[in-house]
């Protein structure tokens, strides 16, 4: 019930069409374009026998190593800046405060990390790449752990 605050606080008070409501519908499109690019280009990739036990480094994949959690966290974000149009919409940041925590730190990004660890070339793939947030891949000797 907390994860969808924003959208009953537009239920209750809808807000008017302004420039946060619209900022607010473009973070939530570019988090949905970004979590069903990363989704397809990894089904695509896990879909190549030739990838069989491959660690997936490409496409989005090269920028952050959960490019679909950071997408579904933006999707939760752009409907929280979409609900301050009206007053109440602000009590609703528990919401993508609470899903950006699952997300990274909870049952998201850390269990599926925590099931990789063991894969091979994983390790180098974690000290190249962010954890979260799509940053330019580190480049040198992969030695420093991964950036968060």
């Amino acid at each position: 019930m907390l994860a969808c605050l924003p959208i009953m606080a537009g239920m209750v008070e809808p807000a008017r069409l302004t420039a946060v409501t619209i900022i607010g519908g473009v973070i939530w499109l570019a988090g949905f374009v970004f979590e069903s690019v990363g989704d397809a280009q990894l089904a695509r990739f896990k879909s190549g026998p030739a990838h069989r036990g491959m660690v997936m480094d490409r496409g989005l994949w090269r920028y952050t190593r959960h490019p679909n959690y950071f997408g579904d966290a933006c999707m939760w974000w752009g409907l929280f800046v979409m609900s301050i149009g009206s007053w109440l919409g602000l009590v609703a940041v528990i919401s993508p405060v609470l899903m950006t925590y699952v997300l990274v730190r909870g049952t998201g990004a850390r269990l599926t990390g925590q099931r990789m660890a063991d894969r091979p070339g994983y390790a180098e793939y974690m000290a190249r790449t962010s954890g979260f947030l799509p940053l330019p891949p580190r480049h040198g000797s992969g030695v420093g752990g991964a950036r968060d």
